[in-house]
């Protein structure tokens, strides 16, 4: 227990799960907003804080009406930011550290239960970490995944998994898999599963792909999506395994606000502008706004965002680009001061209030899948401009199974030009197809704010782990 320490106190109450994520803003919002939905109906959720972000975010007790959660750092290897540009050491260190953390942890729950009474029956963690379920199982508790990507991608590397489907893809011949019907370019699969994979480190191709390894030894499997936008493929996978669609997984403010003051993920690594960002918002009409965001992590070619950049400048309307700082220094000179009358750049913003607010017409997105669930459950038209991973199989999802956007055409080099953002524009906000782009981002917003499956699978969940108490 020498590197595992609590950081807040406990409250006991019904069955216990341990809830353990993976150390990305990402990974971490979706199953952060699972534990409180679980805490919410009755069990007792402890979180499992890797602590090489534990001093960086405000992990801190949620003072919410109805329930709290408790964490408990974990050692992940790392005091502090890690040293990433080694990522096959770097990946081999997380494995190592958190297997041996979470194994004394589980020892220490065992033989000293009153610290975390009720004994904890399950962990919870994220799918890239597989190898956590081999420890779960040796400490005697369940273990069950929770995949923060679609069902859509997570049955791709499955294929890929079971050798259905080789690495790399090369050519441009239209792809058939049993999981789903659509067919499927090379150009809408996972970057990591065509020949683009080949620049990637080789840990994480595997990581990837591994998250099947061991899947029916799990209990279930959790995953933040709704079963309606992709029943086809849940059906297929439920043959496969136990699958529980749980999503969307955002705030509940933003669906059905069964718990009210649940208004945030409460938990951000970077500081968001809150108020420069709703203030100018509120000063614009409904619908005016172009709101543009690559998310946590993409990495934006200069040549690139002087396109997007030149793009804002031309489409005469009012836009607010998230540009984080580490980006700054690819806008063009003096862009900001330039722009300032149309305009509003900052480092990071409140994306679920943002994209909420009445002024919003259409989202730039780098197609994540936590960003697409948001926009799909607040009804927010997309302009799909994926840059990596799943983000190309959840914008040929945006555009030609939901019809809720339309994505930017990428020459063979990946690059966009100015004039393709500036068209996609005008086509999710005025052009003909944006009538129905509407329509249908506001009849996804009814389904995903009823969510009745996920309701109902994730109290099922509950009241099962509650009996075997």
């Amino acid at each position: 227990m020498e590197n595992n320490e609590a950081i807040l106190g406990t409250v006991t109450r019904g069955a216990h799960v341990l809830v353990l994520a993976y150390p990305l803003q990402g990974h971490i919002n979706p199953i952060l907003q699972f534990a409180k939905r679980l805490a919410f109906k009755g069990l007792k959720v402890t979180i499992l804080v890797p602590s090489s972000i534990s001093h960086q975010a405000p992990f801190q007790q949620h003072k919410h009406q109805s329930f709290d959660l408790e964490y408990i750092r974990i050692f992940d290897g790392y005091e502090g930011k890690p040293d990433e540009r080694d990522v096959n050491a770097y990946l081999r260190r997380v494995k190592t550290s958190i297997s041996q953390s979470l194994s004394e942890l589980l020892d220490h729950f065992k033989k000293n239960n009153q610290k975390l009474d009720p004994t904890p029956k399950m962990v919870i963690y994220d799918s890239v970490m597989p190898w956590v379920l081999d420890v779960v199982k040796k400490g005697g508790l369940e273990g069950a995944p929770f995949f923060t990507q679609s069902c859509m991608v997570n049955s791709i590397y499955y294929h890929v998994n079971q050798g259905e489907l080789k690495i790399p893809i090369t050519g441009s011949n239209l792809v058939s898999l049993p999981a789903i019907k659509s067919l499927l370019k090379v150009e809408d699969l996972p970057s990591f599963v065509t020949s683009a994979g080949l620049s990637y480190p080789a840990a994480v191709i595997n990581m990837l792909i591994d998250q099947f390894s061991n899947v029916k030894e799990a209990t279930c499997l959790f995953v933040n999506s709704l079963d309606k936008l992709e029943i086809e493929v849940i059906k297929w996978m439920e043959i496969i395994c136990p699958v529980k669609t749980i999503g969307p997984c955002i705030p509940y403010k933003y669906l059905d606000n069964l718990i009210p003051d649940d208004m945030d993920y409460g938990l951000s690594l970077f500081e968001p502008e809150t108020n420069d960002c709703i203030q100018w918002l509120n000063a614009r009409e409904s619908g005016s706004v172009v709101y543009v965001s690559m998310g946590s992590i993409a990495s934006v070619k200069p040549d690139q965002m002087n396109e997007i950049a030149s793009a804002m400048l031309n489409c005469n309307r009012f836009f607010l680009w998230v540009v984080r700082t580490s980006e700054e220094n690819k806008l063009p000179l003096k862009f900001k001061e330039d722009t300032s009358e149309k305009g509003l750049i900052v480092n990071w913003c409140p994306q679920l209030e943002v994209l909420a607010h009445q002024a919003i017409g259409c989202f730039i997105t780098h197609c994540g899948w936590n960003s697409t669930l948001e926009a799909v459950s607040l009804g927010v038209p997309m302009v799909g401009f994926p840059q990596s991973s799943d983000q190309f199989t959840n914008a040929k999802c945006i555009e030609d199974i939901w019809g809720i956007g339309v994505r930017v055409k990428a020459n063979e080099d990946g690059f966009v030009a100015k004039e393709e953002i500036e068209m996609c524009i005008h086509e999710v906000m005025e052009g003909e197809s944006a009538k129905e782009i509407r329509e249908n981002a506001n009849k996804w917003k009814q389904l995903a704010v009823e969510g009745r499956t996920s309701a109902n699978n994730i109290q099922e969940f509950v009241t099962k782990l509650q009996c075997s108490t």
